[in-house]
């Protein structure tokens, strides 16, 4: 969180304190069965459908020998996002959206298991302080794109609930 703060031109530790000082986080460990009974073009229901995160961020370990996440890129492609040994993908969440004032969008994904195995994934959710206010913040300057307008926003906790 230093170094996104640091990019939006804020102090490092913009986001300590009453922000994200005392995180509400979670792990999931997530596993996805192979459809052994299924032929495999018609193996694309075994998963989780497009969407993207609510919190601030979320780190993922995805199974070595199994490429189910994707990706949308900016052209509106579903591109894979194929497992490298030893590393986490990062995935941008809603409320980092609203943080930077539009700066960084969500990473909008999908995953489903077309392979013959079971796919296990890791995934570590990273949100605010419960009591934080979710706004748009000064430091993050101009939008980059249109957030709803409000002049209400909510708390860690209610946002939770939101999705």
């Amino acid at each position: 969180m230093r170094g996104i703060a640091l990019a939006l031109g804020a102090p490092s530790d913009a986001f300590q304190g009453g922000t994200a000082g005392d995180p509400f986080w979670y792990l999931r460990l997530i596993g996805y069965p192979a459809p052994a009974s299924i032929p495999q073009e018609q193996r694309t229901d075994t998963g989780c459908g497009a969407h993207t995160d609510y919190g601030l961020l979320t780190l993922v370990n995805q199974d070595d020998d199994i490429c189910a996440l994707e990706v949308r890129n900016l052209s509106g492609e579903w591109i894979q996002a194929k497992p490298v040994p030893g590393t986490f993908v990062c995935n941008i969440g809603d409320m980092l959206e609203v943080w930077s004032n539009g700066i960084y969008q969500p990473t909008l994904h999908r995953v489903f298991n077309d392979s013959l195995h079971y796919r296990v994934s890791v995934a570590f959710f990273y949100e605010s302080n419960f009591d934080a206010v979710v706004e748009p913040r000064s430091y993050a300057g101009r939008k980059r794109v249109a957030l709803p307008s409000t002049t209400r926003w909510c708390t860690g906790s209610i946002w939770s609930r939101k999705f």
